[in-house]
Parts: C-alpha cells; structure tokens; sequence
C-alpha cells in the first residue's frame, strides 16, 4: 500500500515538474514575441516656417519740458495734436490711434533730487500709440516721423518702453498644415532608421505635438516671424 501510494505521489510530482516546464516554455516564448512585437523607434520632426507680422504696436513717445505746469499741459495738447494729424494724413485710421495719460515730474518736489539748477522745473513725457493691422503702412509711416522732429518734438527712440511690438496672430489658420509636415517629416526619419537597421516601419505607438513658438526671424527684421512645432512620433518596428 504505501509502495502504491509512492508511485502515484512520484507520478504526480513528474507530471507538476512537466506542466511547469510546458508553462515556463510558453510564457517565456510569448514574453520574446511580446519584446519583439514592442521593437519602437522614437523620432522628431519639425516644421519651421517664416511669416509676416500682422499686427503692429508702435508707441510714439515724447519729451516736454517748462517752468509752468500750464506750459507743460499746453505743450502736450500741440504736440499730440500735430501726432495725430501728422500719422492720419499719412494713412493711419484715427481709431488705430491711443493717447496714454501723461507722466509729469516735478524735479522741485524730489527731496533727493540732486539737480537742483534744473533748467526746467516740470518734465513730461508722453506716448501716443499706433495699434494696427496695417503694418507695411505703419513702417512706412515709422521712416518719415522726422517731419515732426524738425517742429521741435523730442523723441525717445532710445527707451525700451518705447519698443515697437511685432504680433502674429493667425496661429490657428497654420497650425493644421505645419503639424502635418512635422508629422510626415518625422515618418521620413523613422524610415531612414528602420531601413538602416533592416526593419520594416509599423504603424504609430504615440504621437505627441509640441509647443508653437513664434520668435523674431533675426534682430533686424522683427516684422517677420518664424514660427516653430516639433511633433514627437514613436513607431513599432518589425523584422
């Protein structure tokens, strides 16, 4: 009895060992599939294009000075009447046209002011701003503003404040075709990687679109702008 008993408990145990090894065989099999079926490459393409900028910010700031804070108010109104006129007759919408309200100093009631001979008691400076989508125009009107520095008016071309803004706003009309050419540009160089390792390209795993940036093309022409999406794609490989 306890000889039967032995033989069908070593039975048992031969079959146990034989079934695990069947299931190791195949787990460990469907495992190396799996890999191979997961064989990705990761890649990035990118679409750059330039673009004019369609709408400008052009601030036009001034500088007046007087004894007298009547003069100093009456010396705004002339020049920021003769701005106006000057920038409308030239083409600009009068509705394209902002005036900002003036900053006066009194150099007499700084009680650090180290000048104390000031030539003049009161300075103001002021900016009129031009806010339009008639850029070409607006540049053009930018080269002949030295009209108006011949009638006395000081300008402050040198303040940062007073930095003309290029904007470009028609993102969402370029955005389908430049994801698509960074798209195809990336299948491009998956391809060149898959026949360079003797592989064929599969479909898509991930696809991920990147942030637009939209930059200055070069410090000279801030007009045109270089807009930029890297598109990431990662693809299944197979032998």
């Amino acid at each position: 009895m306890k000889n039967t008993n032995y033989q069908s408990a070593l039975i048992l145990g031969i079959l146990i060992a034989l079934g695990l090894s069947i299931l190791g065989y195949t787990l460990g099999n469907s495992a190396i599939k799996y890999r191979q079926f997961e064989r990705t490459v990761n890649v990035k393409g990118l679409s750059e294009r330039d673009y004019p900028a369609d709408v400008v910010i052009w601030p036009i700031q001034y500088t007046v000075a007087d004894n007298k804070i009547s003069g100093i108010y009456d010396s705004i109104e002339t020049n920021t009447k003769k701005i106006k006129n000057f920038l409308i007759k030239n083409g600009i919408k009068a509705s394209e046209v902002s005036v900002s309200s003036p900053e006066i100093t009194d150099k007499s009631a700084q009680r650090y002011s180290s000048d104390s001979k000031a030539e003049f008691r009161y300075t103001a400076q002021q900016t009129v701003t031009v806010y339009s989508k008639q850029v070409d125009k607006v540049r053009n009107v930018m080269g002949a503003l030295s009209e108006l520095g011949k009638q006395g008016i000081v300008f402050n071309g040198n303040d940062y404040n007073a930095r003309t803004e290029y904007l470009f706003t028609r993102l969402n009309e370029i955005k389908p075709k430049m994801i698509e050419e960074a798209t195809k540009n990336a299948r491009v160089v998956a391809e060149k990687f898959a026949s360079d390792s003797k592989s064929s390209l599969g479909k898509i795993k991930t696809a991920s679109q990147g942030q637009f940036s939209i930059s200055e093309r070069d410090k000279n022409n801030p007009q045109i702008k270089k807009v930029r999406v890297v598109s990431t794609v990662t693809y299944y490989l197979s032998d």
